[in-house]
């Protein structure tokens, strides 16, 4: 059984696809999302003009949509306080990637 999970999680990292809670929250803040051209980020920010912000997120982790997806709302709930105490200097400075991994996959 353990072996599945392991495969399963990995096929997940690999085929990281933006989901609808990111979405609506890339709408929330007039930025436009689309999976990363980098190997080693998850999603790109756009402005409405196309210029890139930043790509954010790491594909080898699971953001708060997949926690919720793979392991419910509790587990991802305790991850999302956890990262946000983690991640508390970077996440709060308006327009850093450390900004937009917050407010887009958190």
């Amino acid at each position: 059984m353990e072996w599945t999970a392991t495969i399963f999680f990995k096929l997940c990292l690999i085929m990281y696809k933006i989901s609808l809670y990111t979405k609506k929250k890339a709408k929330a803040l007039n930025v436009i999302v689309l999976p990363s051209e980098k190997k080693n980020k998850k999603i790109d920010v756009y402005d409405v003009y196309g210029n890139l912000l930043a790509s954010v997120g790491d594909p080898n982790y699971l953001d708060y949509p997949s926690f919720l997806r793979y392991c419910g709302k509790k587990i991802a709930d305790e991850k999302r306080k956890l990262y946000k105490i983690r991640h508390q200097k970077d996440r709060t400075v308006k327009g850093s990637p450390g900004y937009y991994a917050d407010q887009l996959l958190w």
